[in-house]
């Protein structure tokens, strides 16, 4: 858009009587305190890398953004979770603090599915009491304690069924195991969730007295 005098008017920009270039307004000059670095490398994380988030597992760095916060400048990763529809902003400093580190190697991938292979550790204690436990074990963004919990909640076909308790805290421990090995092996959710399970499926039949152990209060 063109006003009278021929000076081009811009989104965010405004001129003043006497004067022939626009002047930047507040709203022009706010926008511009947040600035978004496509190319960076901050902490040992890159732009484009696919990281994991304790509290949310596998996401994307898709930028590294600079805000001004009181006069200071504030640098934040920007981390999509795809599959959660979910945008993140994590301080460059707080990064590490706060758990978040890069996908797996393959050796420990495949040290994580060995953990799945083996025998069912269950204390002797309430239902309610192991539930946190497993619940701060899926959100530690440990893959060998996401590993253990799979290993721990899982049920073979000829096993009694879970609770729904148990049934919802299992998936979402295989949920997370399966998103990291699925990034780390280049493969579908899909078949990472089907190699999990063909390694759970290799491990000891449990006993009887296990399996009623972990009945006990189950809700």
């Amino acid at each position: 858009m063109t006003p009278p005098g021929g000076i081009p008017v811009y989104p965010g920009l405004t001129t003043r009587p006497g004067r022939s270039r626009p002047v930047r307004t507040r709203e022009c000059l706010k926008r511009m305190t947040t600035q978004q670095k496509k190319s960076s490398t901050r902490q040992g994380f890159k732009t484009g890398e696919s990281i994991v988030y304790p509290a949310h597992g596998v996401g994307q760095i898709v930028a590294i953004e600079e805000q001004e916060v009181a006069g200071m400048k504030l640098e934040l990763f920007v981390i999509d979770f795809e599959k959660d529809k979910m945008r993140l902003k994590v301080p460059v400093g707080k990064a590490v603090s706060i758990g978040m580190r890069k996908l797996s190697e393959t050796d420990f991938v495949d040290r994580a599915l060995k953990v799945v292979q083996g025998k069912a550790r269950v204390k002797r204690t309430m239902w309610s009491r192991r539930a946190q436990e497993y619940d701060a074990k899926i959100n530690s963004g440990d893959l060998i304690s996401i590993a253990e919990v799979v290993r721990d909640l899982y049920r073979a076909e000829n096993q009694p069924e879970q609770s729904y308790s148990e049934r919802q805290l299992y998936e979402a421990a295989l949920d997370r195991m399966a998103r990291e090995i699925a990034a780390v092996n280049k493969m579908s959710e899909t078949e990472a969730v089907r190699l999990v399970e063909a390694n759970l499926n290799k491990g000891p039949k449990r006993g009887k007295a296990i399996e009623e152990d972990e009945q006990d209060e189950a809700a």
